[in-house]
């Protein structure tokens, strides 16, 4: 018989549905891993287990849009903490040279679970990184993540153009674009879940404009068309990057990208920092998806993404923490104050509130991950993916007027629990697996071996 998990007399109930309901002493009802009742008076439901939410507010899962979850293992390294993006990754590339199918398992796990705690019960990873001699880094990278148990979208990334070629990236972490377009079939057949609520989907995912040739770019558009799978890249994260697009391509990266056939409702892009009117104009027309990365963009001095002039643009937000390199931190809640804050310096106190940064974090991140019909709200018939905040600890102490707020302006940090597909994940604001704190020491010790003197 499916196991029943009845949540009730929370605070407050966040759906994030269409209409925004939030329920006050709400209850939701799971199935196996399915929501199935979601309402105000949860009296004569039988559950085999009831989880009393009195003090904490109810929310869907975050969604986490754009991550490298290997740079877990290469946090505050000197000579790449105060640099900006290009000089950041030609230092860095030396480094990663050395991950290998260890260094990959070890960090998703580890990665993935520092997210659970912080809110997040998806996200993707743009895996781009494949140097000789590694081995089956992406398959690594999916063992760790469902270690973990989260649930997870990799994006077979790809870098074809090495320095020589007038890319950053060296010789060592580059395949052939044969290669390249033979393992992204590979790993769609092998992994890619199309099912409803499925734990398991893959993306195409070169890396950026100046690290792949036009002709890839083109050949994995063809290639996800053929497979039903999304499109994932970065995107005008830079001025640098909008010079060499200029210099290289005679083209604006989003007028490169309509050129290459990736303006589509398909496509998802991380950043999108250096934009013009005409640019966001093409991306909402386009219905793109958009990883937005506030403390990224911040850390490597990017700039801030136009986001509050893009909401109603036609683009499809979603927020992302990027890799801990570029982050030093994988947490979504943070993330979802930050993308607050960070519209708030550029465009005055109005501009986005507490509660349009969660929406960007749940059903946004679901939309940009085409997956708006089963997570990123409570309702009937979607993921039981659940997280739970407790508002009686002392950084709370007073925000009893808007609970939801409080939740993001008085800088929540951790989940009380998570519930993924249905599995706890987080009790108590503790991790459920003990497995994963024991991988802590062995990541440590991977990340002393990489990053060396």
């Amino acid at each position: 018989m499916t196991r029943r998990t009845l949540f009730r007399d929370f605070d407050v109930v966040v759906t994030m549905d269409a209409a925004g309901r939030e329920i006050p002493g709400g209850f939701v009802l799971v199935e196996g891993n399915r929501v199935v009742r979601v309402g105000e008076d949860p009296a004569g439901i039988r559950a085999d287990e009831v989880v009393r939410g009195d003090g904490k507010v109810l929310l869907p899962g975050f969604v986490n849009t754009h991550h490298h979850l290997y740079q877990s293992l290469f946090r505050c390294v000197p000579g790449a903490a105060n640099a900006e993006l290009f000089q950041w990754l030609v230092f860095l590339y030396k480094r990663w040279k050395g991950i290998d199918e260890e260094a990959a398992r070890v960090s998703a796990a580890v990665a993935s679970s520092e997210l659970l705690l912080s809110g997040a019960t998806t996200t993707s990873d743009h895996c781009y990184l494949f140097p000789r001699g590694g081995g089956a880094i992406l398959d690594a990278d999916i063992e760790g993540a469902q270690l973990a148990g989260i649930r997870f979208h990799p994006c077979r990334g790809s870098m074809s153009l090495s320095e020589k070629d007038g890319g950053l990236p060296p010789d060592s972490v580059v395949q052939t674009e044969a290669e390249i377009l033979a393992d992204c079939r590979r790993v769609i057949e092998r992994y890619h879940d199309p099912e409803p609520l499925a734990m398991l989907r893959i993306a195409l995912a070169p890396c950026s404009p100046f690290s792949v040739t036009a002709d890839l770019m083109r050949e994995t558009v063809a290639l996800a068309e053929e497979y039903d799978v999304l499109l994932h890249t970065h995107l005008a994260e830079t001025q640098d990057e909008e010079a060499y697009c200029l210099e290289r391509f005679g083209r604006r990266p989003v007028d490169l990208m309509e050129d290459l056939g990736w303006l589509r409702d398909d496509t998802w892009f991380a950043h999108l920092v250096v934009l013009s009117e005409a640019d966001i104009k093409k991306l909402g027309a386009a219905r793109v998806g958009m990883a937005h990365c506030p403390s990224s963009n911040m850390i490597l001095g990017s700039g801030i993404a136009p986001v509050a002039e893009m909401l109603d643009s036609g683009v499809r937000i979603g927020l992302a923490v990027d890799g801990s390199a570029s982050n030093d931190s994988s947490n979504m809640i943070r993330e979802v104050r930050q993308a607050m804050l960070l519209q708030r310096v550029r465009y005055g106190a109005n501009a986005v509130s507490a509660r349009q940064a969660l929406r960007m974090a749940t059903m946004g991140g679901a939309s940009v991950l085409r997956r708006e019909s089963e997570i990123g709200s409570l309702e009937p018939g979607k993921a039981a993916d659940l997280i739970a905040f407790d508002l009686t600890d002392v950084a709370f102490a007073g925000a009893v007027a808007d609970p939801v707020a409080a939740v993001v302006h008085c800088a929540a940090d951790r989940v009380s629990l998570s519930m993924v597909n249905g599995e706890w994940r987080v009790r108590d604001g503790q991790l459920v697996s003990n497995a994963i704190a024991d991988l802590v020491v062995r990541h440590n010790a991977l990340s002393r071996q990489l990053v060396g003197p």
